[in-house]
């Protein structure tokens, strides 16, 4: 079977940490050190970046991710191996679907060489935050956004690519299984719009329908198709599968499904067990 995550560094002696209670981590903020910071202005690449401490941005207050939401986001994990190994989770994939949502936004995007090197450099520097194995992970969060300032709608003149990252727990803490329910007043994307790429406008349309459902005593709500609302496509924020016996389904992508990395990883490691594979529409029964 193919290996799915990479070593960013290796350690043969005892690893220092930060003044953290590993057994009570949570999935909240707390930012490490330091992120990774890269600059360029449309119609250029990308080319250097850096290093800096964990600090706020400075942005002009007609940037375009804040008038008109030109932004990208991705997120993976490291974690640490019982060997002393600290491992991402298929970097690479994130750095092309990274390029895919890019380029739907008419923004420039670090190659993927550059993406992996740039995770790298930001756990590496951060690798005190990255949890004992079996406590957690260091979420690490790439971002592209549109940092120069425009008034009239479009493309930003300048970008922004940063990597920041912080130690959490497991999302689902305390949970033996998630609780869903249907939503078919509102829907997580349309055909046409962006629900194929992590653009940061995806999600905060979601926020009002998940509090009621939360509030109602569900973990997360099962989104259909917004042209029929026959067909399951997503949760908020994950790819969804079905199993029966030795058969496991899963919508098909198109453009209102997310190509997620776990996803692809999942339909990877069942074929590879021989499970049947059914992706295509999964209608509502």
């Amino acid at each position: 079977m193919q290996s799915y995550t990479e070593a960013v560094v290796e350690s043969s002696c005892e690893p220092a940490y930060a003044d953290v209670n590993w057994d009570e981590l949570g999935f909240n903020l707390i930012p490490a050190d330091y992120m990774y910071m890269m600059k360029c202005t449309d119609g250029e690449s990308f080319s250097h970046g850096f290093l800096a401490r964990y600090s706020k941005l400075e942005l002009d207050p007609s940037a375009a991710i804040l008038n008109y939401g030109q932004g990208l986001l991705e997120g993976l994990k490291a974690q640490r191996a019982k060997d002393g190994q600290i491992l991402l989770f298929r970097p690479e994939e994130h750095g092309l679907r990274m390029k895919m949502g890019a380029e739907r936004l008419c923004m420039p995007s670090p190659s993927v060489e550059q993406f992996v090197d740039a995770l790298k450099q930001t756990v590496l520097a951060n690798q005190h935050w990255v949890p004992p194995p079996g406590k957690g992970s260091l979420y690490v969060r790439p971002l592209i956004i549109g940092s120069g300032p425009v008034l009239r709608m479009g493309p930003a003149p300048e970008y922004t690519f940063l990597v920041y990252a912080s130690p959490v727990g497991n999302l689902h803490k305390g949970q033996m299984s998630m609780k869903l329910v249907i939503q078919d007043k509102s829907h997580r994307a349309t055909p046409g719009g962006t629900g194929g790429i992590k653009s940061i406008t995806n999600y905060s349309p979601v926020f009002k329908p998940i509090s009621e459902a939360k509030a109602a005593g569900f973990s997360d709500i099962l989104f259909l198709d917004a042209a029929t609302g026959k067909f399951i496509e997503e949760a908020s924020s994950c790819n969804v599968f079905t199993v029966k016996g030795n058969v496991i389904s899963t919508p098909a992508l198109q453009d209102t499904i997310l190509p997620g990395i776990t996803r692809k990883s999942i339909i990877d490691i069942a074929l590879s067990f021989k499970y049947q594979l059914w992706v295509s529409l999964l209608l509502l029964v």
